[in-house]
């Protein structure tokens, strides 16, 4: 795809109403950049919830905007395609000549068998472990902030939490970790937008990535299996025998799935708080509340704005008729607002009844495999936030990830007032 295709500092219209409605592109990075995409999908969800767009920076696409619909096209994978020769699971196609298979992005049968593989890291017993682990470096992380000054949340605790934990399930030199920070923004940067100028130069940063885990597949496959990421594959029937391009796959998709979409909660979260500060009171008076709250963090973030799937044949959907081989795009951050499901969407509520009913980790076989470590690192944060701090004050709107797929922060600057105890 041409890289000038895309220009973050050309004007984008924000007035959801001021397009006709055949011509609305809710997938317009720069919305999601200035956080202005809401109105656009409340006029889909309300206008037309199966929402055929014929231009955009990607090429045509379906919108699917509904919660209930977007369960349709999610278990329906006969007629909805994942796999990475199909187009993948991004809006934006995979380049013909660097094409990364993963297992998110392909199929039954050996979706399944793949996912299997690396299952075990999140087993209830793996899972009591990394517990352990993850309140301890909270506690560090936390202990070293500054009070009374201004300072950047998303680099110095949800990446830094994230970040040493996506070294640990890999096994990876913990001195090494801001290289995994790196990767994952490269995997899902567009070119021209800040951070990677060209596809070229992304791809040769993320073959750079491949021949470090080339390095440590070698030393994992020749020793006795352990239970970190990369000697599961190694020693897995199933993955042991991946062509170079499906372990890098395998790994960005595992590097992304543990880095992003957890980062981006924990600055959500306080970002939340500060939005609805009646719900930062009710929880400074009761940090029981918490568990209830971190799904409800989840689905308010909706860390993941989409998933693509591509059609395997002509089907009639929603009263529409989508062709085989267009692009299906499930809008999870419109299905997590569908006010016919979720009562009162746009409000951030830590008593929300049924706070698990989201779509931020997918349906059915592709539902996130790390949901609940996701869960555990944000419910352990937020615990161990509350027994030092008061209230931590966002002191200026959030630098937003100019992507309609990562839904994230590059930057939020705040300040604690107060340390307690």
């Amino acid at each position: 795809m041409d890289d000038m295709t895309f220009n973050p500092s050309a004007p984008v219209e924000t007035d959801a109403y001021a397009v006709p409605l055949d011509r609305l592109n809710p997938g317009q990075p720069a919305l999601f950049a200035q956080d202005a995409m809401w109105p656009f999908f409340e006029r889909l969800r309300r206008e037309a919830p199966v929402h055929y767009t014929p231009e955009s920076e990607f090429g045509p696409y379906w919108s699917i905007t509904k919660y209930k619909q977007i369960l349709q096209v999610e278990a329906n994978h006969e007629a909805f395609s994942s796999d990475i020769h199909r187009g993948g699971i991004v809006i934006r196609d995979p380049e013909p000549d660097f094409v990364m298979p993963m297992f998110i992005a392909m199929d039954p049968p050996r979706h399944d068998l793949q996912r299997e593989a690396v299952n075990p890291v999140i087993s209830p017993t793996n899972l009591a472990r990394l517990e352990i682990l993850i309140r301890e470096r909270a506690g560090r992380i936390l202990d070293a902030l500054p009070v009374g000054e201004v300072f950047d949340w998303v680099e110095t605790v949800s990446i830094e939490l994230t970040t040493q934990m996506l070294a640990t399930l890999f096994d990876f030199p913990q001195d090494e970790r801001r290289k995994l920070t790196h990767w994952s923004d490269v995997a899902t940067a567009i070119p021209g937008a800040g951070l990677i100028e060209s596809e070229a130069e992304r791809q040769g940063i993320l073959l750079e990535c491949l021949l470090r885990f080339t390095e440590l597949w070698n030393e994992r496959v020749n020793a006795q299996p352990t239970g970190d990421l990369i000697s599961l594959m190694a020693h897995a029937d199933a993955t042991r025998e991946q062509t170079p391009m499906e372990y890098l796959g395998n790994l960005l998709l595992l590097i992304v799935g543990g880095n992003d979409t957890t980062r981006n909660s924990i600055t959500g979260g306080l970002l939340a708080l500060n939005r609805f500060p009646d719900q930062y009171s009710k929880l400074l008076a009761n940090p029981g509340h918490v568990a209830n709250m971190v799904p409800e963090i989840i689905r308010w973030q909706t860390p993941l704005a989409h998933m693509r799937r591509t059609a395997t044949r002509d089907i009639e959907f929603g009263g529409k008729q989508i062709r085989e081989g267009e692009r299906v795009i499930m809008w999870y951050v419109s299905g997590n607002r569908d006010e016919e499901v979720i009562a009162n969407p746009n409000a951030f509520d830590i008593e929300r009844d049924r706070p698990r009913r989201h779509l931020s980790f997918g349906f059915g076989l592709h539902r996130c495999l790390g949901e609940r470590l996701a869960e555990l690192q944000l419910r352990i944060m937020w615990e161990e936030i509350l027994k030092r701090f008061g209230r931590i004050e966002v002191v200026e709107e959030p630098k937003r990830v100019y992507s309609a797929f990562v839904k994230g922060y590059e930057r939020m600057l705040v300040r604690v007032s107060e340390r307690r105890g």
